[in-house]
């Protein structure tokens, strides 16, 4: 596979070489000459220097011969213009790194459903291993399409779970009530103030943020 990365992180430069020990093509964007020049010295793979946020440097990438594009530079807004940017130019997949939780739901309304959110990804991993769990044996239960969207129950909400007309490939997994989890029947109704977790198809994502708005943001897992 021909992969590119936007920005040169830690997370960046650490995929990279497994990938490339993996026998796949990589290229990394990165701005700064001196990090290119010092990279080049110890990772055998293709480098464009420019601005990853801007077209004409996407371009340099060949998206129509790229299978992925990682946007990892250490700056959200950075990520989300060149995730945008790269999806416009024809990539065949983008995937958006951010720091903050809050911009989740922003990443999914623009279309960019491909999220990361590091530090999240991390505290789970640590909180499975507290807990006595196998994270890379939870992680291939559950699989790379299935997210978790959340959102809080008021108006239009307030009807039993089966009457809520969620998409096809979408269902109730569990609210939380006054703090307290609940796995609720079919035919029990929402109360004001329930926190509901619905588990998705990847593709349900954006019809599940644009029911639910923004200020009842998703909680995607991964």
């Amino acid at each position: 596979m021909r992969i590119a990365f936007i920005g040169t992180s830690a997370i960046s430069v650490a995929t990279t070489q497994l990938l490339l020990q993996r026998g796949h093509e990589v290229i990394l964007v990165e701005r700064d000459h001196s990090v290119i020049e010092e990279l080049s010295q110890r990772i055998d793979c293709g480098f464009v220097h420019g601005d990853g946020s801007r077209p004409a440097i996407l371009l340099e990438l060949d998206p129509k011969h790229t299978d992925l594009l990682f946007c990892l530079t250490n700056n959200d807004e950075t990520n989300i213009i060149a995730s945008l940017v790269g999806r416009s130019l024809g990539f065949r997949r983008v995937v958006t790194q951010i720091e903050d939780p809050e911009l989740e739901h922003i990443c999914i309304e623009l279309g960019l459903e491909d999220t990361i959110i590091p530090t999240r990804t991390i505290a789970r991993y640590l909180g499975d291993l507290v807990a006595g769990r196998d994270p890379l044996e939870l992680s291939a239960l559950v699989g790379a399409d299935v997210h978790l969207f959340a959102f809080v129950a008021n108006g239009d909400d307030l009807v039993e779970v089966q009457e809520l007309k969620l998409p096809r490939r979408a269902r109730v997994a569990y609210l939380y009530r006054n703090g307290e989890l609940r796995f609720p029947d079919p035919d029990e109704p929402l109360h004001k103030g329930d926190e509901v977790v619905v588990v998705a198809h990847r593709d349900e994502l954006g019809t599940l943020a644009k029911r639910w708005g923004a200020k009842r943001g998703p909680a995607t897992g991964g």
